[in-house]
C-alpha cells in the first residue's frame, strides 16, 4: 500500500506546489549553495549586457520592463539586476539621454522564498547607491509568483527577459513515464539512464517540446517587438542522452538511492516511482523548437563545459556538489521519500561524486541563448 501510494504521489505530483529551491539562509539553503550558478552567470555577463544594451539603444524606452524568470532566493537575482541597472545607465550617459525608470519583475513558483529577497532589498538599494551623486535610479521591484510555462505579464510590457538555470526544469514529470495501469516504466532510475527503455527519453523530449513551445508563445505576447531574452540553461552535446555531463549527476543520485534501499532505509519500488522533471536539450533540439514556434530568432547561441573550478572549491568537491544538488532537489525528495533520508543520502552522494571525479572529470554542458522577438 505504501509503494502504490508513493507511485501515485509522484505520478500526480503538482510541481508548481512542491518544487522549490531550499529557502532561508541555513547551511542547506539555495542562498548558501548557489555559488556555481553565480559564477556561470558572471562568466556570460558580457553576453547578457550586450543583448540588454542592444534593446535599450534600439528602443530607448522611458520605462524599461525587465523580468527575471526563475529568480529563486538568495543574492544571485539581485546581483544581475544591479548589473542591468548600471549597464543601462552607462548606455544612457553615452547617448546623453536620461536613464529610464526600471520595472523589475522577479518570478518563480509560488512556493519560492520571496521573503528572503524582499528582506535583502534595503541592503541592495544601499549598495546600488554607493559612489552615486545623483541618487538612486527609479527602480520598482515586484514579485510575480507563478509558472513561466504560461502567461505571467500583460501584453507588450517587457523589453528584456533573463532566465538563469531554470528552463531545463520541465512543467511536470512526463505523464508517459507511467503505463496505462499507472505503473512506472523507468524502474531503478530517476532520469534517463543506460538501462531506461527508449520510451523514457521519448517521453522527456516530448514534454520538453510542449513546455518550450508554451514558454516561447507566452513570452512573445509579453515582450515588445525587438525585445530580447537571455536564457542560460543546462544541455548536452549530442543525441546520446547518457553522458559524463548533466545526466551523470542523476545517475549518481539513482545509485545513492539504491544504496539506501539495500540498507532498508527506503523501498526499491519507491525509487522506481521517483522521476526528476528535468531535460537537458541539444543545440539542435532547441533551435528546431524555436524555429517551429516562430516568434523569436536566435541571435546568439554559445555552448561551454563548466568545470570543477567553478565551485568554491573547498577540500571536498563532492560535498559541494552534493550540497548544491540538495538545495535544488530537497523539496521533491522529501515529498516523495520523507525528510529523514536526506542527510544520509547526500553524504553517500558526495562520496560518490568525489570517487568518480578521481576516475574522470564530470563536465556539465551549459548553453547561453540570446533570442530576439520578431
Amino acid at each position: 500500500m505504501i509503494t502504490s501510494t508513493r507511485a501515485k504521489r509522484n505520478q500526480n505530483m503538482d510541481v508548481e506546489k512542491v518544487f522549490r529551491m531550499t529557502g532561508g539562509t541555513g547551511d542547506n539553503s539555495y542562498a548558501k549553495n548557489s555559488s556555481y550558478q553565480k559564477k556561470v552567470s558572471d562568466m556570460v555577463k558580457h553576453i547578457t549586457m550586450d543583448a540588454l544594451q542592444q534593446v535599450y539603444l534600439a528602443l530607448a524606452p522611458k520605462s524599461l520592463g525587465i523580468a527575471d524568470l526563475g529568480c529563486s532566493s538568495g543574492s544571485n537575482s539581485l546581483s544581475i539586476i544591479k548589473d542591468i541597472v548600471e549597464s543601462v545607465e552607462a548606455a544612457s550617459c553615452k547617448i546623453m539621454i536620461p536613464a529610464p525608470e526600471f520595472r523589475v519583475y522577479l518570478n518563480d513558483l509560488p512556493t519560492n522564498d520571496f521573503n528572503s529577497i524582499f528582506k535583502s532589498l534595503p541592503d541592495f538599494y544601499r549598495d546600488l547607491n554607493k559612489e552615486r551623486s545623483g541618487g538612486l535610479p527609479l527602480l520598482f521591484i515586484a514579485g510575480y509568483p507563478g509558472s513561466f510555462y504560461g502567461r505571467l505579464f500583460p501584453n507588450d510590457c517587457l523589453h528584456f527577459v533573463h532566465s538563469s538555470y531554470s528552463l531545463h526544469w520541465l512543467s511536470k514529470v512526463p505523464p508517459s513515464l507511467y503505463d496505462k495501469q499507472g505503473k512506472p516504466i523507468n524502474r531503478g532510475s530517476v532520469h534517463i539512464s543506460a538501462s531506461s527503455p527508449p520510451l523514457v527519453s521519448q517521453a522527456y523530449y516530448a514534454q520538453f517540446q510542449e513546455d518550450l513551445s508554451l514558454f516561447l508563445r507566452s513570452r512573445s505576447e509579453e515582450l515588445t517587438a525587438g525585445g530580447r531574452m537571455v536564457l542560460i540553461m543546462l544541455g548536452r552535446i549530442g543525441p546520446d542522452h547518457v553522458d559524463r555531463g548533466n545526466s551523470f549527476y542523476w545517475e549518481l543520485l539513482s545509485r545513492s538511492l539504491a544504496i539506501l534501499a539495500t540498507q532498508g532505509e527506503i523501498k526499491r519500488e519507491d525509487i522506481d516511482s521517483y522521476d526528476v522533471h528535468f531535460y537537458a536539450p541539444t543545440k539542435d533540439e532547441m533551435e528546431a523548437e524555436i524555429r517551429r514556434e516562430g516568434s523569436f530568432e536566435v541571435e546568439r547561441l554559445e555552448m561551454f563545459e563548466t568545470e570543477k573550478e567553478l565551485y568554491k572549491v573547498s577540500e571536498n568537491y563532492g560535498t559541494e556538489v552534493a550540497m548544491t544538488v540538495r538545495a535544488i532537489q530537497e523539496s521533491m525528495l522529501s515529498h516523495h521519500f520523507g525528510e529523514g533520508i536526506l542527510d544520509t543520502l547526500f553524504e553517500i552522494y558526495g562520496r560518490m561524486v568525489e570517487e568518480e571525479m578521481l576516475k574522470e572529470e564530470i563536465n556539465p554542458i551549459t548553453f547561453v541563448l540570446v533570442l530576439r522577438k520578431l
